[in-house]
Order: structure tokens, then sequence, then C-alpha cells
């Protein structure tokens, strides 16, 4: 199901959206990572996965969108798994860590929608890739917020930075502050990008 709904979005991103996938050889060949994309709405989601291909994502969502049965079902089939946002238990952290440990890729999204969701989405994603022992990858999305937007045409970009390493240049491990804030610092600057990019379209 993953692979015949990215690759049905792709065509559809790419004839209305002329989706475009900037620094993808940045992504790490070798290990699981987490994927960190700025969001805006759903379609930066799904902007972010067919940017990815043939590469899936294993998505965080909360689980109030599981609550139907079909809903959940289908989610699932797609990759996603359930968080709880507002008291996340240790299977909050469990999952995404099994995953990454596998060699797959997990996909958060710490600029969340709501604002108070922000700092603690940011400090997740750091937790998470730190208990793993895997890297970061930042990620940034400028482009349309709903089905309005991409009718209309608006471009979709989606930039991938250089992977965050968990080891410092002196080869101690960053803690989870420190990779939080190197994240922001690093999804700010791509986002910058972004735009100084559409800028010359």
């Amino acid at each position: 199901m993953y692979t015949f709904t990215s690759n049905f979005a792709n065509i559809v991103l790419k004839i209305f959206g002329r989706s475009v996938a900037l620094h993808k050889d940045k992504l790490p060949k070798d290990t699981g990572y987490v994927v960190a994309c700025s969001h805006i709405g759903w379609v930066d989601v799904v902007a972010l996965g067919t940017a990815m291909l043939p590469n899936q994502i294993h998505f965080m969502a909360k689980k109030e969108l599981f609550a139907k049965p079909n809903a959940g079902k289908f989610l699932t089939s797609i990759n996603a798994f359930p968080v709880d946002r507002e008291n996340p238990g240790p299977s909050s952290i469990k999952t995404p860590v099994k995953l990454l440990k596998e060699k797959k890729i997990v996909g958060i999204f710490p600029s969340g929608t709501r604002t108070s969701e922000d700092v603690p989405l940011k400090r997740g994603a750091a937790t998470i890739a730190n208990l793993a022992k895997v890297p970061i990858v930042p990620a940034a999305f400028s482009g349309p917020t709903d089905v309005k937007g991409l009718l209309k045409g608006k471009k979709i970009r989606v930039i991938f930075g250089d992977p965050i390493s968990l080891q410092k240049e002196d080869g101690t491990r960053k803690d989870v502050a420190e990779l939080t804030q190197e994240m922001t610092a690093a999804m700010a600057s791509l986002q910058k990008q972004l735009d100084e990019f559409g800028q010359k379209q």
C-alpha cells in the first residue's frame, strides 16, 4: 500500500505542485536515521514521503487519527504509527527506536501545527535519535498547505540538509539539548534557503 500510495501521490504533486527535492544526495545510505521536517499542513507530510522515494518513511502520527478502524488500518498500511502527544509514554520512544535500529527511516515533524508542540517534538526527535544512535537529517518544506493551494499550482519544494551526527569533534557524545539546538538552527537555515530559492523562480 505504501508503494502504491506514495507513487500515486508523487505523480499528483509533480503535476499540480511541480514538486522538486533538493540535496537528496545528502541522505544516508547505510544506516537508519530520523528525518525532521518543517510542518505547516498535511501536504508537507506527503511531499516528504514522495521526495524520499524509493526510500520508505515510518511516520509518527497523533493517536486521534487512528480512532476510526478504517482510518487506523489505512494509516498503519502506509507506515504510520500512533503517538499520544498529550501523555507520551514509553511506547512513544520504543517504537521509533526499534525501527531505527532496524535501519529504517523515521519521519518527525517538530514544527507542529500548534506552537505548543514545537519544542517537545524537537526534543523528542533528538531523544529518539540519541537512543537509537543514528543521525538526524534536517529538512524543510515550502508549498501549499491544503488541496486548494495545491490545485492553484503553488510550487512544492523539499530540501535536505547535512546529517547531524551524535558525535562532537572531540569524539564525545552530544546531549539532547545540543542536538535539539543544532537541529533547530539547521531547519531554520534550510527554510531560509527555500525562501531565497523561491524568490529566484
